[in-house]
């Protein structure tokens, strides 16, 4: 089964770096974000890699150059999420049913069990859903007295989109051009349709949106306590 990686965005909030290489290309453990991402899925068993290129696509093209598994496609510089993959339908046979992900986020999801998820329910369209651990310390507070303090929990008022999807073929009629939001009309028109399932991962997740997410995961590493590598 193929595998999607989005990896056009130009990842502003990493200016510094992303000047001269690819939010994907920034490295974790001393190696990029998108081996670790291709990692949890090589691990599972699944190795044919479609990364959809944007900004900064030389990089990553010469990263991974001579990799036989791996299909390295231009998907345009300002193309949004549902447009690069509306670019890559030609990739796909009528039916066909594949995953994609983001080139920014790794967990310790069980792909086997998510994809197991999409095929009993027979929907278009599968999404992990994810609780997030907050960033700051939760506190309950009555009148001016702290009541309670928990420091850092996991969110437990709802679920967010942890980016691993997988789709059937039929995505590609939802999708209308370049500038088409995946996680917007898409997917919300999915929703209605009651088309779209939520498979829910109560493991470890962590996007790389910050600094700090970056540092955070570096510590995990050196700590030897990185759930998505073991």
């Amino acid at each position: 089964m193929k595998i999607i990686i989005l990896c056009g965005g130009k990842g502003t909030r990493f200016a510094e770096e992303t000047k001269v290489i690819p939010k994907p290309m920034i490295k974790i453990g001393g190696k990029p974000i998108l081996n670790h991402i291709m990692n949890i899925y090589r691990k599972n068993g699944f190795k044919n890699f479609i990364l959809a290129l944007g900004y900064k696509s030389k990089v990553i093209k010469k990263h991974f150059y001579g990799k036989k598994d791996i299909k390295m496609i231009s998907t345009g510089k300002e193309t949004l999420t549902g447009g690069r993959l509306l670019r890559l339908k030609k990739y796909f046979k009528p039916n066909e049913s594949f995953m994609l992900t983001y080139g920014d986020g790794v967990s310790n999801l069980n792909i086997k069990s998510l994809l197991k998820f999409h095929f009993n329910h027979k929907k278009i369209a599968t999404i992990t859903a994810v609780r997030p651990q907050l960033r700051f310390g939760e506190l309950l507070i009555e009148g001016n007295k702290v009541k309670k303090f928990r420091e850092k929990p996991q969110s437990d008022t709802g679920w967010v989109n942890g980016g691993f999807f997988v789709f059937n073929y039929k995505i590609f009629d939802y999708i209308k051009n370049d500038y088409t939001v995946l996680e917007k009309e898409p997917l919300e028109k999915l929703a209605k349709k009651k088309e779209l399932m939520a498979y829910k991962h109560y493991g470890f997740w962590q996007c790389m949106d910050t600094l700090r997410d970056k540092l955070q995961l570096n510590k995990l590493i050196k700590l030897k306590k990185a759930p998505w590598i073991k």
